[in-house]
């Protein structure tokens, strides 16, 4: 399993590249993008207009509201359906919340990482794809924060790129990416805290995988 240094994402710069989300709409699509987080605000771009500063509380001509900025994500409520979105994350998803088929498309930051922001259990959470882990993998503070006991895991080992590091095995019972939600995803956690929470091959091999260049498309399977 690698461990990758940490990436830092400045959120309250205000153009760090748009991040769409797609909803089917009455036959149709609405595209909102993310393009700049402050405090109680956000900047989208919704169908490819003009950036537009919306507060929380307030709606887009289009009927768009910003609910909440939480961290490196805005909540929206699109279509009556709360949404997420990450700064650096593409959604694609075709109705019915997380029952319903549903596209993570990501990007290559400038290191070829690729980056998303999801939440695990409810808590907000950083995730790195990595095919080389087996399974997801968090830090102690992490799951702390996602209210998971650790401790009552399955205890061992595990070597990394520093050394040998003591883990427990655990399960996550909820893990959304976007529209996509997974549940009783299998996990470890480290007990040390890390950068960002390790998206390895217990929640990947649930999804089919495709890369394109710079983008990798996740959709999910079941």
């Amino acid at each position: 399993m690698r461990i990758a240094r940490p990436v830092l994402i400045n959120v309250v710069r205000l153009l760090v590249g748009v991040c769409p989300l797609f909803i089917a709409h009455n036959a149709s699509a609405v595209e909102v993008g993310v393009v700049g987080l402050f405090p109680g605000k956000a900047v989208l771009v919704v169908d490819g207009g003009t950036p537009r500063t919306l507060q929380v509380g307030a709606k887009t001509a289009g009927g768009v509201k910003l609910l909440a900025v939480e961290g490196t994500e805005a909540v929206l409520e699109i279509d009556g359906k709360r949404q997420r979105i990450g700064i650096g994350q593409q959604v694609y998803s075709v109705g019915g919340g997380g029952n319903g088929p549903a596209v993570i498309s990501l990007t290559a930051d400038a290191r070829g990482h690729f980056m998303t922001s999801g939440t695990i259990n409810g808590s907000s959470a950083h995730f790195m794809v990595d095919t080389g882990a087996t399974m997801v993998a968090m830090g102690a503070g992490d799951a702390r924060r996602a209210n998971i006991d650790y401790a009552k895991g399955d205890a061992g080992t595990m070597v990394t790129a520093n050394g040998p590091v003591r883990v427990w095995r655990t399960t996550i019972n909820s893990l959304r990416i976007g529209d996509v939600l997974l549940n009783g995803v299998d996990a470890v956690v480290q007990e040390h805290d890390m950068p960002f929470v390790l998206l390895g091959m217990s929640f990947l091999n649930r999804m089919e995988m495709q890369r394109s260049g710079d983008t990798m498309t996740l959709r999910r399977r079941y």
